[in-house]
């Protein structure tokens, strides 16, 4: 989403290159472009005008630090204002609170209340250990107690069956009833929206909100929409009493405007930004971390959570160990796959890393190398579990058997087996290393002057596996 504006900053940053220190003369021209972006980004005139001021009073007071660079400590400054702009830090639900808690969603239809729904349900389950009821209390638009009875069933979480025939209100109070006679602990409903803001979904949402004691209540704003998004959810503040927005569609090419305009003009929290459209794909809103991305200073402490959560901790424990002994399979390589699955796009995975933004720009459209890996694993999966366990097993005739299945030619079959046999030889190696055992025998490079060569223990391709090294014939260091 943040693409261009991130562009359009690091454009704007140039003219302050080889600069001394900064003065109102030489950051004239760059604050007129960091407005001229961030007003192509859809953001609200008011927060641009107020947001270039501030940053210019802060740049033209600050002392500039030694060994720093006056443009380093203009992009320090501009990261502050703009965490600042959003919020400055994280605010999470409360959910230490005595059961059964309610969560009200609200919005504007299109906006993806429901799959929201769904994916907080997810989130709390997973992250906070909390026991969910879904309750649909759309009665607007019946496919939608439909669509989120699908996401409960799917997520293995508990639903009201709710009556659509009844108000809105007794479908809550009701779903309520049953939400704590189940001992449930976090109550989420999802409410109905129209196409656009009207006195009877007001009224509705205000007797809803009522009904109910301190919920917390959020609106669900689309990312894409960006001023009227946040015109909306200053209506929905006004009338119904925000505690959080959420903003949908972020995986968008939608300019950004809603995400730096809306806690500024409507004062109320950003909780939840979801980036995509399967259930986990949602992460809690960081307004620093966010800055940080947008000026491609890279976002590691959100790198390093996706990979706690994306890494199998007993899953990686065996790849070690099989290193150990010399042996990493093509279902070590799928495992490894999979866990860069679960973290994300290469692009949004590299977004992440300091300054990787503007190489993306580069580079353009990474989906080939995303392609070349699903090729790869259709490849893997016209194989035998003992040819995945064995490579040394593939022979010609298993080639053409398993380029037959795949869909995929002879060569690509070759060239992915060589690949994996190089990527084999130095995972051993390395581990060999770290071992004590010396730097990894890199195939086309041959041995390292000067080290000794980690011990191998499987053949080439179309050989048949060698035994194994003899107890000490390579020194104590290697057993």
């Amino acid at each position: 989403m943040f693409d261009n504006l991130s562009e359009k900053f690091s454009d704007a940053f140039r003219s302050l290159r080889g600069k001394s220190k900064i003065s109102e003369e030489n950051i004239e021209e760059t604050l007129k472009a960091v407005k001229t972006a961030l007003l192509e980004a859809d953001v609200n005139f008011k927060v641009v005008k107020e947001f270039v001021e501030k940053v210019k009073t802060e740049a033209l007071g600050e002392k500039v630090l030694r060994g720093v660079e006056p443009g380093q400590q203009f992009v320090k400054i501009m990261h502050d204002e703009l965490a600042n702009l959003m919020g400055k830090e994280n605010e999470g639900l409360n959910v230490n609170r005595p059961p059964v808690m309610p969560i009200l969603i609200v919005g504007l239809n299109g906006a993806g209340k429901t799959t929201f729904a769904g994916k907080l349900a997810l989130f709390l389950r997973n992250k906070n250990k909390k026991d969910i009821y879904l309750i649909p209390a759309d009665n607007f638009r019946p496919a939608a107690k439909d669509q989120l009875i699908t996401h409960a069933k799917n997520l293995g979480v508990d639903y009201f069956d709710s009556d659509l025939s009844q108000s809105a209100v007794e479908i809550v109070k009701n779903g309520m009833a049953e939400a704590r006679k189940l001992h449930k602990e976090i109550a989420i409903i999802d409410t109905a929206g129209r196409l656009q803001v009207d006195e009877e979904l007001m009224g509705q949402l205000v007797d809803v909100r009522k009904s109910l004691d301190n919920p917390e209540v959020l609106m669900v704003a689309d990312a894409m929409t960006g001023q009227e998004a946040v015109n909306v959810a200053k209506v929905f503040h006004e009338k119904v009493g925000l505690t959080g927005v959420v903003l949908s569609k972020m995986d968008s090419d939608a300019r950004g405007g809603a995400a730096l305009s809306i806690r500024y003009v409507t004062g109320v929290p950003i909780k939840f930004i979801s980036v995509g459209e399967k259930m986990k794909d949602l992460d809690p809103f960081h307004p620093d971390r966010l800055a940080k991305r947008i000026l491609d200073m890279g976002d590691v402490l959100s790198l390093v959570e996706k990979a706690e959560e994306a890494i199998n901790q007993d899953d990686a424990m065996g790849m070690m160990a099989n290193l150990e002994k010399g042996k990493f399979t093509i279902n070590d390589f799928v495992k490894q796959m999979e866990t860069i699955n679960r973290l994300g796009s290469f692009g949004s995975i590299l977004k992440m890393i300091p300054g990787m933004g503007g190489a993306l720009r580069q580079m353009g459209d990474l989906s080939a190398a995303e392609n070349e890996m699903k090729n790869m694993k259709v490849m893997i999966n016209s194989m035998t579990k003992k040819e995945r366990e064995n490579t040394s097993l593939i022979d010609n005739s298993r080639r053409k058997r398993i380029a037959a299945g795949s869909g995929r030619s002879l060569q690509d079959v070759t060239q992915f087996l060589e690949r994996f046999e190089q990527m084999r030889q130095m995972m051993v190696g390395m581990m060999g290393m770290m071992k004590g055992g010396g730097l990894p025998n890199i195939p086309g490079m041959g041995p390292v002057k000067g080290f000794r060569q980690a011990p191998q223990t499987q053949q080439p391709f179309g050989q048949q596996p060698a035994k194994g090294p003899k107890k000490g014939q390579f020194g104590k260091k290697y057993f």
